[in-house]
Parts: C-alpha cells; structure tokens; sequence
C-alpha cells in the first residue's frame, strides 16, 4: 500500500511538473532613438544666404 501511495504521489507531481510545456519567449522591442540633426536647417540657410550674396552681386 505504501509503495502504491509513494507512486502515485511522484506520478502526480512528475505530470505537474511538465503540464504546460514549454512557453515561448517573449522578445520586448528595443526603442529607436533617432538624434535630430540640423542639416536640413543648415541647408536653408546656406540657400538663403547664396540668395542674398547673388542679389547683391546682381544690384552692383
């Protein structure tokens, strides 16, 4: 009787053990941070500045 309670509690806690399988990792998203640059401020400005050099040049 023992061994029949002995193997039915290890068989208990063996099929415990493995009822839900293997769970899937969850991967979480790592954030991209994008710097702001300013070259596309920098390039209107240049534009600008060209504009004025040649107005000038062309009113002289």
């Amino acid at each position: 009787m023992k061994k029949l309670a002995l193997a039915a509690a290890l068989s208990v806690a063996a099929s415990t053990a493995v009822a839900g399988g293997m769970a899937e990792p969850v991967m979480e998203p790592t954030p991209v941070v994008e710097e702001a640059s300013s070259s596309s401020s920098a390039g209107v400005v240049v534009a600008v500045l060209a504009l004025i050099l040649i107005a000038a040049a062309a009113s002289n």
